[in-house]
């Protein structure tokens, strides 16, 4: 049951924490794109929209799954809990309660992640809105 528990204390969150670097990553990579980005050199609206969102779907894909991913460290914790119990034979109250805050630091970690992501890609995706209509503007709708 060592292996279970790892697997939550440092697989789960693990994994959680390498997709928030992730998603920053990206994030902070987009963002300077957008800052250095030559709207006149695309011939049409389609092409410029392909390119500010290229990678986006990184960040909502976390943003979307890292509380699943959370809960089921969740899930995992309250097994190792009760696994515990039954074959401890006991009814420790340190145990159920330490197992049980295991439990619902991965719900916790898992929605911590995922609520930045959420964010960053809102304004990721508000700046291709305004990009988008900037090109639009100075080149008409016609393309």
């Amino acid at each position: 049951m060592d292996a279970l528990k790892n697997v939550v204390d440092y697989g789960i969150v693990g994994l959680l924490f390498a997709l928030s670097l992730w998603s920053v990553a990206v994030a902070v990579e987009r963002w300077l794109f957008y800052k250095r980005i030559e709207l006149a050199q695309f011939p049409n609206p389609q092409l410029l929209e392909i390119a500010l969102t290229r990678r986006l779907v990184i960040i909502g894909t976390v943003a979307a799954n890292a509380p699943y991913i959370g809960l089921l460290g969740t899930v995992l914790g309250i097994m190792l809990t009760f696994h515990t119990m039954g074959t401890s034979g006991t009814m420790a109250v340190n145990t159920i309660m330490l197992g049980l805050s295991l439990a619902l630091k991965a719900t916790a970690v898992g929605l911590l992640v995922a609520i930045p992501c959420v964010v960053m890609n809102n304004v990721l995706r508000r700046r291709v809105a305004e990009l988008l209509t900037q090109y639009k503007a100075h080149h008409g709708t016609g393309h």
